[in-house]
């Protein structure tokens, strides 16, 4: 079983701060005009880490999602993709869910305001610490350096992202609500069902 973890992040030029400047005299400090904004929607190999990207400067919809899919079915020909998401709609709707299928590509949702339990997330937290670091007067060079944090994640950085993500996951097809609140009503009286990777 191939284990991806899957979603976006908008990484937008010019909306950061390098950090704080006390003072009484007013200064002024460089940065960028404007806030152009670089999307990538990217799936995380568990096991090697490689991520596979599908970018653009405008947004990510469902389209973008297909795209991904078809791509990781190409990449993983033969193999059994089980990818975990959330539940935006552009990646829960029934164009995405209908190609999943016909690609053979088993689609998990993690619960609804629970960011925390797609490991991708740290990768991304991981991108935007690095790009703070330095300031970009080019809106290439702001993409270029995070291309290159990504595709080093299962090369020179693998290590540290091995420590980022741990050795072991466990995935939940069914989860049992602790009160009304808990989960959405699909989830209530299920059995935990563990998958180990």
């Amino acid at each position: 079983m191939t284990l991806l973890f899957l979603d976006g992040s908008h990484f937008v030029m010019g909306c950061d701060f390098l950090g704080y400047i006390y003072g009484i005299t007013r200064r002024f400090v460089k940065t960028f005009s404007g806030r152009k904004r670089y999307n990538v929607l990217g799936a995380l190999n568990f096991m090697t880490k490689k991520v596979t990207v599908v970018a653009n400067d405008t947004y990510i919809k469902a389209a973008e999602v297909c795209e991904m899919l078809r791509k990781l079915a190409g990449e993983y020909a033969g193999k059994p993709l089980h990818i975990i998401l959330d539940n935006a709609r552009y990646q829960k709707c029934e164009v995405v869910t209908k190609l999943a299928q016909e690609l053979g590509i088993v689609l998990h949702y993690i619960p609804p305001y629970s960011p925390n339990l797609n490991l991708i997330e740290r990768l991304w937290k991981h991108v935007k610490s690095r790009l703070r670091t330095r300031y970009y007067d080019q809106f290439n060079d702001f993409m270029q350096t995070i291309d290159s944090i990504i595709e080093d994640t299962d090369k020179g950085g693998k290590g540290f992202i091995d420590k980022l993500f741990g050795e072991s996951v466990q995935l939940f097809d069914t989860l049992i609500p602790i009160n009304d609140n808990s989960f959405a009503a699909e989830f209530a009286n299920k059995k935990k069902v563990g998958i180990a990777a």
